[in-house]
């Protein structure tokens, strides 16, 4: 389960650059299978204005419609969780976004350090590919895609 994570995006525009954190959404992974799952409460990302937050939650998103974001996925590649190591994998799944569910690939590292995981990934998501409509009103001053950035600090579960 991850002990700390964060996902950010990033939307360059010729107005005013977007770009918001959250730290809320923990992802989990089995490393016996290479399963991990993040759902991600779309309200719950933090931009430096107010204002930017509102048109996120109400024009693009959507949020009282669709509240989360979901990735489900599995690491393609064999890693040895026991060694510590940088591991360049990619992770294929389905996300499910603003009710469109589409399958995506995901490249990634896992780094091992003493026994605890560390996640990254870096990826590109076009809005259309998942019916985010941009306002007319702003025409060409948003990008089509936003860069998405995931770290996450995994530690292992333990039941009793």
């Amino acid at each position: 389960m991850a002990d700390s994570s964060r996902v950010s995006f990033f939307s360059a525009t010729s107005m005013e650059d977007i770009q918001a954190d959250n730290t809320i959404s923990k992802p989990v992974m089995s490393t016996a299978s290479g399963d991990i799952q993040i759902s991600i409460s779309n309200q719950d990302f933090v931009f430096k204005s107010k204002l930017m937050g509102e048109h996120y939650n109400e024009d693009y998103m959507e949020t009282s419609k669709y509240p989360h974001t979901v990735f489900k996925g599995k690491v393609n590649e064999k890693v040895d969780y026991t060694k510590d190591g940088v591991n360049q994998v990619t992770v294929t799944g389905s996300m499910n976004m603003h009710g469109v569910i589409k399958s995506i690939t995901i490249p990634g590292t896992i780094t091992i350090k003493n026994g605890l995981i560390f996640l990254y990934s870096k990826f590109d998501i076009k809005m259309v590919d998942y019916n985010i409509k941009v306002p007319s009103v702003l025409g060409n001053n948003l990008s089509d895609h936003v860069a998405v950035t995931l770290t996450a600090t995994m530690k292992p579960y333990k039941t009793n």
